[in-house]
């Protein structure tokens, strides 16, 4: 049986479907009833948000319509501000780790695809992830997300073995704690393989939830080609006991109004189908030029910084709880602004070329990279500029670790638990950077970043914890957390 053919086995089940959650027609018509929204309108609806509710399709409908500076500067306010609340101050980092650039598919606006001859395509041998996790680990990252193309090469005995060798990989104090995976859409029996083998979060981008531009993007003979295949990845994740799932649109193939619309319905389906468990994070990348992909240049939708700016606020006000990941696409000067937005994670020290950690820094690799970085900067220069600008960069994978995902750690982030466990344990992987890995500079500032935290910490049982933890840490002693 051939590579399309297996999985047409499984299309059948979504194939006999008369409708999915995504109504085009119904979107359109919410946004368009809205067309002009009034400042009260706006501000009712940022009434409901500063209760840390997630919002309906309507509200969210008259804040994207929104068009009005006053309370487009509002609503920046609030999304900061609810961030803080529910994240506090920290920022989880990470970086993703490309396995393979292999794929049987053809999207238009991807560098990987099939039809592209300006690729150098290789898959990395498990000695060669090793070394790749090596650097990664030697530069101070602690969670990862793997990424693959769809090929026959890249099965799932492949991805669970490539699984276990970064879990396996070790150097000095250092090791990937957490290890995310971004693949493209699994049958049930393999996502149990998946569970066995202990992934983080499994992400699956629905790349557009407009049907009839995934139609155009996605040939039918491809797997991709599927809609509902790629819909329904994380309804067969959640199925199987994987708790923490992840979606996301490329931004620039349709109108963003209409995609922030299908992501909070993706949401919204989740939760009511799996008791308030809904998306861990969303993802929300604009489209990036990449070698021998003219469309990637010239999208039909692209999103202006500003846009940008306002679909990242409106998603962290309607969606309070869910994390953020704003990715090393975007220039420094659009990451400083967008970040107090309400984002939550970022990704820095990121290389996409296949093997690139090993040879080079961002950019460096474009025949084996699927789109070109806005942010090529170090991770120690991201970490020094966020303790710099207030925030508190955060390595930690303890809620992973202790079984604290899926309905327990939503329960949970709507109890102050994020400022009781997650501010300490980000502190704490914090000084485990600064004493490992950082340069003087960034040892400095992250530094005065720990005291500032330390001294706000409330709880005097937890801060009488911390100074004894950090003291610890200076001694040797590692992976210490609540």
């Amino acid at each position: 049986m051939g590579f399309l053919q297996k999985y047409q086995e499984y299309f059948k089940e979504y194939d006999r479907m008369e409708r999915d959650f995504i109504d085009d027609d119904k979107i359109w018509s919410q946004l368009n009833k809205w067309a002009n929204p009034s400042k009260k309108d706006v501000r009712r609806v940022l009434a409901k948000a500063e209760k840390k509710v997630r919002l309906d399709p309507e509200d969210a409908a008259i804040l994207i319509q929104n068009k009005d500076e006053e309370t487009i500067n509002e609503m920046f306010s609030l999304a900061g501000k609810l961030k803080k609340e529910i994240y506090g101050d920290r920022l989880v980092f990470f970086s993703p780790l490309y396995i393979s650039n292999k794929c049987a598919n053809n999207c238009r606006y991807c560098g990987f695809r099939r039809s592209n001859n300006k690729v150098d395509r290789r898959t990395l041998t498990m000695e060669e992830i090793s070394r790749e996790v090596r650097v990664m680990i030697n530069e101070g990252q602690k969670r990862t997300v793997l990424v693959y193309g769809e090929s026959p090469e890249t099965d799932i005995d492949f991805i669970c073995q490539s699984i276990r060798q970064v879990y396996a990989t070790k150097c000095g104090n250092g090791e990937i704690r957490r290890a995310n995976i971004n693949c493209a859409p699994l049958s049930r029996e393999e996502l149990k393989k998946l569970k066995e083998v202990g992934i983080g979060t499994f992400q699956v981008f629905q790349e557009t939830y407009h049907h009839q531009t995934y139609r155009k993007m996605h040939p039918e003979d491809t797997i991709k080609g599927n809609y509902r295949w790629r819909l329904y990845a994380q309804d067969r994740a959640l199925d199987v006991g994987i708790d923490d799932v992840a979606i996301g649109v490329l931004f620039g193939l349709y109108d963003w109004r209409f995609e922030v619309m299908g992501l909070l319905y993706h949401t919204i389906h989740l939760e009511e189908k799996y008791n308030g468990v809904g998306p861990h994070t969303i993802s929300f990348p604009r489209i990036e030029p990449a070698i021998g992909t003219p469309y990637a240049s010239n999208p039909d939708y692209a999103v202006s910084d500003e846009d940008f700016k306002k679909l990242v606020a409106i998603l962290r006000l309607s969606v309070p709880y869910t994390g953020l990941i704003l990715t090393a696409r975007e220039r420094p000067e659009v990451r400083r602004e967008v970040i107090p937005l309400g984002v939550s994670q970022i990704d820095a020290g990121t290389r996409i070329g296949v093997g690139g950690y090993s040879k080079s820094m961002g950019n460096m690799l474009p025949d084996k990279e699927q789109f070109q970085l806005g942010d090529t900067r170090t991770l120690d220069d991201v970490v020094r500029e966020t303790c710099e600008m207030g925030s508190l960069p955060s390595f930690c994978t303890a809620c992973y670790r202790a079984g604290r995902t899926g309905e327990e750690f939503m329960e949970a982030a709507k109890s102050g638990f994020v400022h009781n466990f997650c501010m300490p344990n980000a502190i704490l992987t914090l000084k485990e950077y600064l004493l490992d890995y950082a340069s003087h500079q960034t040892r400095d500032a992250g530094e005065k970043a720990i005291k500032k935290h330390v001294d706000g910490i409330k709880n005097e049982k937890i801060k009488g914890f911390m100074v004894k933890a950090l003291k610890r840490l200076e001694k040797g002693e590692r992976d210490i957390r609540l």
